[in-house]
């Protein structure tokens, strides 16, 4: 029995089926909604990590297989396994993870397996590389891929770098879905937070008229009451 057999067995044996009705409707499944099709079988993440860990070794062709599958969690698991060998590969393995990420993308189709992943993976591959991709990728009519541009910078926010996040927050301003408005909003955050507060309020000053309300309210959660109200009211 492969690998790849045992790890579906191993994870059919932890499913719950009112866990994976839950699942169905918080990752917006149903028809028409942003993850359509999707199936659980209810499993939650923390053991979907126990479970990467434990089958941390799979090769990146059943990791593949895996990465297609209908079911949501294997989708994930793939993606903590992909983690693993990454962080602990040299830059030839780095380098076909990254490249098998890229070729997948259609099965890396919520939010969360994005913002799991994509820091960990696309960001940290591309930490001292081109980025030209990202820009790419955010104008794509793939709703997860332009996620995954935004989501992929969050690595470089951690070293202290803004500039991206900055310009790929400009391309997404005018996006039409909600769920870019709130991966916008909490980068912009995250660069006040952690890089500067000073240079995020230079982009929302410039910017903060135009932007979806959603993606506003999320830049300036961290803003003491009276900012967030004057900023809301278009008043800065």
């Amino acid at each position: 029995m492969s690998n790849l057999v045992e790890l579906k067995k191993e994870l059919q044996s932890l499913a719950d089926k009112k866990q994976a009705e839950i699942l169905q409707r918080f990752f917006k499944t149903g028809k028409g909604q942003y993850g359509e099709g999707d199936k659980f079988v209810g499993i939650k993440v923390p053991i979907q990590r126990k479970i990467a860990q434990k089958y941390k070794q799979l090769n990146l062709d059943d990791i593949r297989k895996l990465l297609r599958s209908k079911i949501h969690e294997h989708r994930l698991v793939a993606l903590f396994i992909l983690i693993h060998q990454f962080n602990s590969g040299d830059e030839d393995i780095k380098k076909d993870i990254y490249e098998l990420y890229l070729d997948n993308t259609k099965n890396i189709n919520n939010w969360d397996l994005v913002d799991l992943s994509a820091p960990n993976i696309v960001g940290k591959f591309l930490l001292n590389k081109d980025r030209r991709l990202l820009y790419h990728l955010a104008k794509s009519k793939n709703l997860w891929e332009r996620r995954i541009a935004v989501l992929a910078t969050f690595e470089f926010i951690k070293h202290k770098e803004g500039e991206d996040t900055f310009a790929i927050a400009e391309i997404l301003l005018n996006d039409s879905h909600d769920l870019l408005h709130k991966a916008v909003g909490w980068m912009l955050r995250e660069v006040g937070k952690r890089i500067s507060l000073e240079k995020e309020e230079e982009f929302l000053q410039t910017h903060y008229k135009e932007m979806p309300r959603t993606m506003l309210r999320y830049a300036i959660e961290r803003f003491d009451e009276e900012k967030r109200k004057k900023y809301l009211d278009g008043k800065i």
